[in-house]
């Protein structure tokens, strides 16, 4: 019984769990990065087995290089051909701060200065105006910025200065990765690539394979 009960939970997990096929060394980084991740100033994490980089089967239809979030379970998916995914675990936003919808990559930027929003602004006070790209920036080794046509959605992929919340839904409605696995994302990523983020209660299930950015356009 007890052996049957730990079989349910970990089905559980993650509303679906993909084989994994394999584990997969971070590609892209660059004598930079390894400068400024050589000593970061936070505290080294251990990121939970499930949420580490793996390439999994993968049974949702959206094309190759899309990227899609399933904030529910945590994860961001880089598709590849032949039915895999490049798996990546990821914090994303609370409840009422979290983005969902079909985006596009309309910039993107390595260790990126982060300039809070007006939003961010009123709800944390203190905050300076800018803070200069680096190990201690919130927005860590990469950002990919997510626009709806040629509109900027204040939505973010980026890296984090917090690795220890991966998994966890905490930000200010961005979704975070480690910056390893940010900068592994950012090397693969086209600008105009399609971002798919599900909508809560909408995410990845073996029941319900679709296509969620029909009618997506480059506009």
């Amino acid at each position: 019984m007890r052996a049957a009960a730990i079989v349910v939970a970990g089905l559980m997990l993650g509303g679906c769990m993909q084989a994994t096929l394999a584990t997969l060394p971070m590609e892209g980084e660059t004598a930079r990065d390894k400068q400024l991740l050589a000593n970061p100033p936070y505290a080294k994490a251990t990121i939970p087995e499930p949420y580490q980089r793996r390439v999994v089967r993968y049974h949702r239809h959206e094309l190759p290089g899309t990227i899609v979030v399933d904030s529910d379970a945590r994860y961001l998916y880089f598709v590849l051909p032949e039915g895999k995914a490049i798996r990546y675990g990821v914090a994303v936003g609370e409840e009422a701060l979290a983005f969902s919808g079909v985006a596009k990559v309309g910039r993107m930027a390595e260790w990126p200065d982060w300039v809070p929003t007006a939003d961010i602004k009123r709800r944390i006070e203190g905050l300076p105006n800018r803070v200069e790209g680096g190990p201690r920036n919130p927005l860590g080794a990469r950002g990919i910025y997510l626009y709806q046509g040629n509109k900027d959605t204040l939505f973010r992929i980026h890296g984090t200065n917090q690795p220890e919340y991966i998994g966890e839904a905490i930000s200010s409605g961005c979704i975070r990765m480690t910056n390893e696995d940010v900068i592994d994302l950012y090397s693969r990523v086209k600008m105009g690539s399609p971002v798919v983020v599900l909508a809560p209660k909408q995410g990845d299930s073996p029941n319900n394979p679709q296509m969620a950015f029909k009618g997506f356009r480059d506009s």
